[in-house]
């Protein structure tokens, strides 16, 4: 046989050598190939979630913006101009609120205020779900799982039926039910923690001692609610979320501390990515996970307290809003956090607005217009993923 026809068999076909050698060829080469894809892969996953993210942001910010110049032009007396509305806004703040024209004077008065309350009411209740979410490992709950919902509604309806004062605020109404409300919000959430700590401190444990006292402080709520009987005008809005009592002297109570709790929240999104790989990994890396458990709660259910006081309980935001950047960004809370302090942001100020509008003159329930909204986008979404959670 030649040298040219070394590589061949007799019949004229490759070798049994030649087979060899291009099999081993081809499975270098699939091995090369698969050895270099997944980084690839990996790579490609990463730079589409942070895509996703800058159009969730920028989304988010462009759609907030438009709501808040929509915001300070609408009102149940009538439409400004937006151009209008706006340069009314910068001379009245030029002006430190004083010397004012109508126009300034109303938007500066009464909607400036209420925009900057519905901005942070949104974002503390969206990262206060976030940071729920994250502790609990589970998608399906709210800030409200502690029973801070129930305890603050049920001490501020007891302030109203009682006519009880608090000390250091006397009668003042505008203070006396967001004190009590607080008040009744810490206790409700510290009851949840001894009763979930005593039954060995799961997560499922959180949620069940969340539901047992957000029941019991329910009950004596309705108690409550038939002794008051004339006298509930304020409470009931305060029951269903409003922020049409929200004014100067109250918005920068909600504002500053409700965003300042929720961007100093994001400084643990490392944790809550080492939290959500589970306890035992997370123990190995360092995390004293029943420290950091417990501090993150305190926060969220503070965080929570702070929102309910002036404006009442408003639902569905800190169970959406978490969900669906969850969905869209994977589990990294570096991400997850900052787009739902926008996202959140962005629904409220939309849902009053609609509150406002909908049906004007008369002003809905802020809280309404949430579950509305929220109820079908939730079902779509946990009809979508709801195989994921075990259930």
């Amino acid at each position: 046989m030649s040298s040219r026809n070394e590589g061949k068999a007799e019949g004229g076909g490759p070798s049994a050598s030649g087979r060899l050698f291009g099999l081993l060829k081809k499975g270098y080469g699939a091995m090369k190939e698969g050895m270099e894809k997944p980084p690839e892969d990996d790579e490609s996953e990463i730079s589409r979630k942070k895509r996703r993210f800058r159009v969730i942001c920028i989304f988010g910010i462009i759609m907030s913006v438009i709501a808040f110049l929509i915001s300070i032009s609408i009102s149940s007396g009538g439409v400004i101009p937006v151009s209008e509305a706006f340069s009314a806004m910068i001379s009245a703040i030029s002006k430190g609120g004083h010397d004012l024209n109508t126009i300034e004077l109303y938007i500066y008065q009464s909607r400036l205020p209420r925009v900057l309350a519905a901005i942070a009411v949104g974002a503390g209740l969206a990262i206060a779900g976030c940071m729920f979410q994250a502790v609990i490992r589970n998608p399906l709950v709210d800030p409200y799982i502690t029973g801070v919902s129930s305890g603050a509604g049920c001490f501020a309806i007891a302030i109203v039926a009682l006519g009880i004062s608090v000390p250091f605020v006397g009668d003042n109404v505008l203070y006396m039910i967001p004190v009590a409300a607080i008040v009744g919000g810490l206790i409700a959430f510290g009851i949840t923690m001894m009763v979930a700590e005593g039954s060995g401190g799961s997560a499922i444990n959180y949620i069940l001692a969340g539901v047992i006292v957000g029941f019991a402080f329910a009950s004596v709520q309705t108690v409550f609610l038939s002794l008051a009987k004339d006298n509930l005008t304020d409470t009931m809005w305060w029951l269903y979320g409003s922020f049409a009592n929200i004014t100067w002297e109250n918005a920068w109570l909600v504002f500053v501390p409700a965003m300042g709790i929720s961007l100093v929240a994001m400084l643990w999104a490392r944790e809550f990515n080492l939290f959500m790989m589970g306890e035992d990994q997370a123990k190995q890396l360092g995390l004293n996970v029943r420290e950091f458990k417990i501090m993150m709660m305190v926060i969220a259910s503070i965080l929570t307290a702070v929102c309910v006081a002036f404006c009442g309980i408003i639902g569905f935001v800190g169970l959406v809003i978490p969900h669906a950047c969850r969905m869209a960004l994977g589990g990294d809370h570096r991400l997850i956090m900052p787009a739902s302090v926008v996202l959140g942001a962005m629904l409220m100020l939309f849902a009053d607005l609609i509150a406002r509008t909908a049906l004007s003159p008369l002003e809905l329930p802020v809280g309404a217009i949430t579950a509305m909204v929220g109820t079908p986008i939730f079902a779509y979404m946990l009809m979508r993923k709801g195989r994921e959670y075990g259930g």
